[in-house]
């Protein structure tokens, strides 16, 4: 059976300073790109690798493929963050003050992606993945789609920190979770001399 491994990308220019991403498109920061380069030393051996066309887990998977000798890394939109509507751009302090209470209470703007629909498309994206594989395939994505996957297999939230990610086995049609990893502990980047 194929086992997929998705990853959250490396730091971002907006995970830098906290702000919220969504489906918006920053960069990845220089520490973004030697997390994706400790990270890929890490890592064994894939048939693949897929990932979000945002730059920053795009870019990642490309660091990634280069030192895995595998590619080239195709993208596909299902694997995006999800839209977090007009909180794209917002420190948690400009949310709360726009939004006050919502944060910790659960509630999310109009045109907030809800996990349902995130759950469809990147459902449908795994799948996608999985039908070229048979065997172990890396997966680029972001921390929303980690954690809604956890969510919907009855896991609690737990932080996903940058290059952190999750195993999991497609069986039958469906899918079951495995372990956490952390690729590189709780996204440091060794130094570099």
């Amino acid at each position: 059976m194929p086992r997929l491994l998705l990853v959250r990308h490396g730091e971002s220019e907006w995970n830098a300073v906290g702000r919220w991403q969504g489906q918006a498109d920053p960069p990845l920061s220089e520490r973004g790109l030697r997390q994706a380069e400790a990270a890929a030393r890490t890592l064994g051996t894939f048939e693949s690798v897929t990932a979000s066309p945002l730059r920053r887990a795009a870019d990642t998977a490309v660091v990634i493929a280069a030192e895995l000798g595998v590619g080239p890394v195709p993208t596909d939109p299902d694997l995006m963050e999800r839209d977090a509507g007009p909180w794209q751009g917002l420190t948690r302090d400009e949310i709360e003050a726009g939004w006050p209470g919502h944060l910790d209470s659960g509630t999310r703007p109009e045109g907030y992606e809800g996990d349902v629909a995130l759950m469809e498309r990147v459902g449908a994206a795994l799948g996608r993945v999985v039908a070229r594989t048979d065997s172990d395939a890396l997966v680029l994505t972001h921390g929303g789609v980690i954690y809604a996957l956890e969510k919907a297999c009855g896991e609690p939230w737990s932080r996903v920190a940058n290059l952190a990610g999750r195993w999991l086995e497609w069986s039958d049609g469906g899918l079951s979770l495995g372990p956490r990893v952390e690729l590189i502990p709780d996204g440091t980047v060794p130094d570099l001399l």
